[in-house]
């Protein structure tokens, strides 16, 4: 009986890919690739000749039993357009079933950019959670933020170019202005950082457009004792026309008293914001803090 090798690749710089991850490939009887075109290249670069079939997220099922069968005969190679295969990839599914199946899984590890971006995000790097490419519709997005909001640890995610602005605005307006790392391109010849505050990668974007890959590390929620949070978790700007700020107190009244009426949660913030002439991203994590505190 064959293993199944879950191959990782460069996710760029064809010269992060490993010498064990070339052995493993070119004693290979079979390698299931997510996109073969790009498989080819990446394999004739290092004189790799191995019989290669398509596996990618429209027939990943229906390849199970093919693949299984070369099994029965051999080692075959999992891999996917760059990186590691299963995450964010395809790749679930087939490892799932080699091991029910009775087949040997093996990881081959290299190149993943969750990891490559948090390790030079400049964010905490003991704790994270890696949740993928956020969602693509504004409401979905903003609920996952939600149930992320309250989570201490470094958050990763992927985003594509051309929902990086909008999916920034959303995480200001849940997350608040958090320190936000965002790398494009990674290990590629245009490879960038931009580090600071949401707010200031969102005006680092205004004037060009974003292109390329992203993967966005962000600070988890700042961790504070009961008596810390009452006093640190807002910083409130006063009244027009009063010398002094208005209460958390007074916002959380407003708030259940908009919630009793069946407001959502941003118009609820954008109500209140308004009226008290406080930022609505602050009137939004108290909204949160609400929530996670009738759980």
């Amino acid at each position: 009986m064959g293993t199944l090798y879950v191959v990782s690749t460069p996710i760029g710089n064809l010269e992060d890919v490993t010498l064990r991850a070339l052995r493993v490939l070119r004693a290979a009887t079979l390698i299931a690739a997510e996109d073969t075109r790009y498989a080819m290249r990446m394999l004739g670069r290092y004189d790799v000749h191995v019989p290669c079939i398509s596996y990618h997220e429209h027939n990943k099922l229906s390849r199970l039993d093919e693949i299984l069968a070369a099994l029965a005969q051999g080692d075959v190679a999992l891999i996917s357009d760059a990186g590691t295969p299963a995450l964010s990839d395809p790749g679930f599914e087939l490892v799932f079933a080699c091991i029910n199946a009775g087949f040997t899984v093996s990881p081959i590890p290299g190149p993943s950019a969750p990891i490559a971006a948090l390790v030079a995000s400049g964010l905490p790097t003991d704790r994270f959670l890696f949740v993928g490419f956020l969602p693509r519709r504004s409401t979905e997005r903003r609920a996952l933020l939600a149930d992320l909001a309250t989570i201490t640890v470094t958050l990763i995610c992927f985003e594509a170019p051309h929902r990086l602005i909008d999916a920034l605005s959303d995480a200001m307006e849940v997350l608040g202005d958090r320190q936000i790392a965002v790398a494009n391109d990674l290990t590629k010849l245009h490879e960038e950082f931009l580090r600071g505050r949401i707010s200031e990668v969102i005006a680092q974007y205004s004037d060009r457009r974003p292109r390329g890959e992203f993967t966005l590390v962000i600070e988890g929620r700042p961790i504070l004792t009961d008596n810390k949070r009452l006093r640190q978790r807002v910083q409130l700007a006063p009244e027009e026309g009063s010398d002094t700020p208005p209460s958390e107190a007074e916002i959380v009244r407003r708030l259940q008293a908009l919630r009793e009426q069946g407001k959502s949660g941003s118009a609820a913030a954008r109500i209140v914001a308004r009226d008290l002439h406080v930022q609505k991203s602050i009137v939004y994590q108290i909204w949160l803090s609400m929530t996670h505190d009738d759980a």
